[in-house]
C-alpha cells in the first residue's frame, strides 16, 4: 500500500462509518509498515508521542537500559493528526503544549487538543448546548485509561463513581511500575544509588504537589494516607494543643463524616462545642447564618470546598476571610475539588488544605496535608518514630521541622511518586480545560435527569462540580444502583458518608452518579436511558 492508497483508505472509512472508532494500534502498525519505522514495544518504557519528525528525550536508568535515549515517532503522531476517532477529522494543525517538546520521562503521555471548534460526540439532547471553547479530544483521553475498556455484565463500562474514586491513567500505572522496577528503596537514610533515586522521586512529587496547590514551600506539603488521616492529624496534634473547654469549632451541614467525627471526638475530649452552619433548599451554605456563629470563642472552622454528596461549591475564599476576622484557623477539605478546579492555597489563605490522591487520578493510600509553615512548626507531632527526629536520648527528643516532623516511619513512597505522575497528567490536560468540559457535561446531565418523571435531584445549587445525587420514586437507591450495574453503569448508592446533609433533605440515601473529564455525553445518555427502563419495568406491573 502506498501513501495515496493509505489516505484513500482513511477517507473511505471515515466517510462510510459515522460511528466508527478505529483501532489506533492497527493504524499505527500500518503506518509503521508504510514509513518503515520500527514498532514500539511495551517491554520497555513507552516514549511520549510527539509531532512528526520530532524526537523525544528520556530520563532513564543509569545502567541496564535497553532503549535508545531518543526515538523518532512519525507514524503514530501522524496517524493521530490524520484521523480522529468517531466521525470527526482533526484539523490540519494539532496543538500540543510546549512541555510535550521538552523531553519527558517515558511514563508521561502527550495530549492532543483540537484548535478548531469540532464538538465532541453528542446526541440530540446535547445539540442545543454550544461549546464555548475548543474541546480537547475526549476519545484520546479515554484511551489513556485502560479500565474504561472493561466490560461489566456484557456491557462496556460506564464509570460514574468518580466522587468515590477516580480511575488511573496508564501514565500513573507505568510510573508505579517504573518505581518498583528501577527505584525501589527506603528514602532519606542511605548512601546507595537506589535510595538516592527513591528520595529524588519522592521529593520531586512533593514539589509537584506544592506547584499544584501553589503553596509557598515544599515544607508546607505533608504526605499522609489521605484526607481522613490529614484531618485527624490536625485534630489530634494542633487541636489537642490549642482547643480547650469553652472553645467552639464550626463546620457545615455539607460535611463528609471525615470532617465531622474527628471534631466531635476532640470536643468530647476537651469540652469544646461543635457548631454547624445550615444550608438552604438548594444545598448552599447560608453565609448570614455562618456570620452569626462566628465569635470570639471560635477557634477553628472546617468545611468542604465541594460537597461529596451534593456537589455544591462553597464560597471558600469568603468563608476563610470571615473566619480570620475573628481570629479562627481554617481547614479546607479539598477531596472533591482538586480534580475539578484550580486550587490556590495562597489565594484561599486557608491554614490547612487536605486532599486524597485517589480522588485526582492517583493511587489509593496517599494524600496531602498543606499547612502554613509557621503553623506546622508550632504544632507538636502526633506520631513518633524514625525520620521525624533530629536527636533522641532517653531523656528527651528533638524533632525536625515540617514536613518531616509529621512523616514518622516509612511512608507510602511509591504511591507518593504515583501521585506526582497523576498531577503531571492533569496539569498537561489543563484544569481550565477540564473545568470547561465538565461544566458542559454537568449542564447536559442535569437536563437529562430533570426530564425523567419521578426523579428528584438532591442538591440543586447553581454552582456545582461533579456530583448528581437523586432519588427515584417507588424505588430504593439500592434497587436503582443494582439495576444500573446490570447495564455496566457504576454509580454509588447509599449515604456517601454524609448522613447529616442527606437527612437535611429528608432522605437516608441517594443514587450518586459523579463525573470526571473522561466521561462522555454517551455515558449520560446511557444512564438516562437505563433509568427510563427501570421506571418502565415498575410501571409494567
Amino acid at each position: 500500500m502506498n501513501t495515496n492508497e493509505f489516505n484513500q483508505w482513511i477517507d473511505k472509512v471515515s466517510g462510510e462509518a459515522s460511528a466508527y472508532v478505529p483501532d489506533i494500534e492497527s493504524l499505527t502498525q500500518m503506518g509503521n509498515a508504510l514509513f518503515n519505522t520500527p514498532p514500539l514495544s511495551r517491554s520497555t518504557e513507552p516514549p511520549a508521542l510527539t509531532v512528526p519528525g520530532a524526537e523525544v528525550s528520556h530520563s532513564r536508568p543509569a545502567t541496564g537500559s535497553s532503549y535508545p535515549s531518543t526515538i523518532p515517532l512519525p507514524c503514530e503522531a501522524e496517524l493521530k493528526a490524520l484521523f480522529t476517532p468517531n466521525q470527526y477529522r482533526a484539523p490540519a494543525h494539532i496543538s500540543l503544549s510546549d512541555s510535550d517538546h521538552s523531553g519527558h520521562p517515558p511514563w508521561e503521555s502527550s495530549f492532543y487538543f483540537l484548535d478548531e471548534g469540532i464538538a465532541p460526540e453528542r446526541h440530540d439532547r446535547a445539540a442545543q448546548i454550544p461549546a464555548a471553547h475548543p474541546p480537547f479530544d475526549i476519545h484520546a483521553i479515554r484511551r489513556d485509561f485502560p479500565i474504561l475498556q472493561e466490560h461489566v455484565n456484557g456491557h462496556s463500562l460506564v464509570w460514574l463513581d468518580n466522587a468515590a474514586t477516580t480511575q488511573k491513567p496508564q501514565a500513573v500505572i507505568d510510573r508505579l511500575t517504573y518505581f518498583y522496577t528501577h527505584e525501589n528503596s527506603n528514602i532519606h537514610r542511605a548512601a546507595h544509588e537506589l535510595a538516592a533515586r527513591a528520595t529524588d522521586a519522592y521529593e520531586e512529587s512533593r514539589n509537584k504537589v506544592r506547584q499544584f496547590l501553589n503553596a509557598a514551600s515544599t515544607d508546607e506539603i505533608i504526605f499522609l494516607r489521605g484526607t481522613t488521616e490529614a484531618i485527624n492529624l490536625v485534630a489530634q496534634s494542633w487541636g489537642r494543643q490549642h482547643i480547650s473547654a469553652g472553645d467552639e469549632i464550626i463546620i457545615t451541614w455539607l460535611e463528609h463524616h471525615a470532617n465531622i467525627v474527628p471534631w466531635q471526638m476532640l470536643c468530647n475530649e476537651t469540652g469544646a462545642r461543635l457548631r454547624v452552619v445550615p444550608v438552604d433548599e438548594d444545598g448552599q451554605v447560608l453565609l448570614e447564618e455562618y456570620q452569626k456563629l462566628l465569635n470570639s470563642h471560635t477557634r477553628l472552622v472546617a468545611f468542604s470546598q465541594v460537597s461529596n454528596a451534593l456537589g455544591t461549591i462553597t464560597p471558600a475564599r469568603q468563608m476563610v476571610e470571615m473566619a480570620h476576622r475573628v481570629g479562627a484557623r481554617v481547614l479546607v477539605d479539598g477531596a472533591q475539588s482538586v480534580s475539578h478546579m484550580r486550587v490556590d492555597v495562597q489565594q484561599l489563605d486557608c491554614d490547612w488544605f487536605v486532599f486524597s490522591g485517589h480522588k485526582v487520578f492517583g493511587p489509593t493510600g496517599i494524600g496531602v496535608l498543606y499547612g502554613k509553615t509557621e503553623l506546622l512548626n508550632d504544632t507538636q507531632p502526633w506520631q513518633g518514630g524514625g525520620n521525624m527526629i533530629q536527636d533522641v536520648t532517653f531523656e528527651k527528643t528533638a524533632y525536625h521541622g515540617a514536613p518531616a516532623r509529621f512523616e514518622a516511619g516509612t511512608g507510602n513512597i511509591a504511591d507518593a511518586v504515583g501521585l506526582g505522575a497523576a498531577i503531571d497528567y492533569v496539569e498537561r490536560i489543563g484544569l481550565e480545560n477540564i473545568s470547561r468540559y465538565e461544566h458542559e457535561l454537568m449542564t447536559y446531565a442535569t437536563g437529562c435527569l430533570k426530564s425523567i418523571a419521578g426523579l428528584r435531584l438532591i442538591g440543586t445549587a447553581p454552582d456545582k462540580a461533579g456530583v448528581l445525587s437523586f432519588t427515584l420514586k417507588d424505588f430504593s437507591t439500592e434497587e436503582v444502583g443494582t439495576a444500573l450495574n446490570r447495564e455496566g453503569i457504576a454509580v454509588r448508592a447509599g449515604h456517601h458518608c454524609a448522613q447529616p446533609i442527606l437527612r437535611r433533605f429528608g432522605v437516608e440515601s441517594t443514587v450518586r452518579p459523579s463525573l470526571a473529564f473522561y466521561n462522555t455525553y454517551t455515558d449520560i445518555d446511557r444512564l438516562a436511558a437505563a433509568i427510563d427502563r427501570i421506571r418502565g419495568k415498575k410501571n409494567a406491573f
